[in-house]
């Protein structure tokens, strides 16, 4: 009788062992649909990285108009602008990184959005801060254009070819796995 006891609380221990097991793997491990956010959609904040539209809004920051007050600029609308989007898309590095990837296709996805943050991220805290404190300083515009045409010659198609490449195995990645996208085609 006591050996039946023994094997019944044995079993229900082991049952135990086996259902915090899963539960703590399944944990460990984020679903498709949060590994594509994280991993492509949050690369949104940069699709207009190398870009005249970025410069545009960069400058566009340290616009006043006479006849609002609340335009009013304290002078550095910009560089704030630029240093706070340095900093989000730090974090949104860092949570990238600390994706868990199943499987070949999830390890490629993760290594292009991680390449891509890392080549956009010392641009923003560089080139684009200094263009964004030119703005703010209200200089010329000869040298605001040779900043952003710097950008654009030095790092456009590179970006381009990494973020048109993630976009590609994110739009195979959503599809594989009925994640529902609007691509804005």
């Amino acid at each position: 009788m006591k050996k039946n006891k023994l094997q019944v609380l044995s079993q229900k221990i082991a049952v135990l062992f086996l259902i915090c097991t899963t539960l703590l793997l399944s944990a460990c491990s984020e679903t498709p649909e949060k590994f594509f956010d994280i991993a492509i959609l949050n690369t949104n904040m940069v699709n207009d990285f190398a870009s005249p539209n970025l410069a545009r809004h960069i400058n566009d920051e340290t616009k006043e108009y006479p006849d609002i007050p609340s335009s009013k600029k304290k002078g550095d609308e910009a560089s704030t602008n630029i240093n706070n989007k340095a900093l989000y898309l730090e974090q949104a590095l860092e949570k990238v990184k600390k994706l868990s990837a199943s499987g070949a296709e999830e390890e490629e996805i993760k290594k292009q959005s991680i390449q891509l943050y890392e080549l956009v991220i010392p641009v923003y805290k560089n080139e684009y801060l200094a263009y964004a404190e030119i703005c703010d300083k209200k200089g010329s515009q000869a040298d605001k254009d040779a900043i952003i045409q710097k950008i654009e010659q030095q790092y456009g198609a590179r970006f381009n070819k990494n973020y048109d490449t993630l976009l590609e195995l994110g739009e195979k990645y959503a599809a594989e796995h009925n994640i529902q996208v609007n691509w804005g085609n």
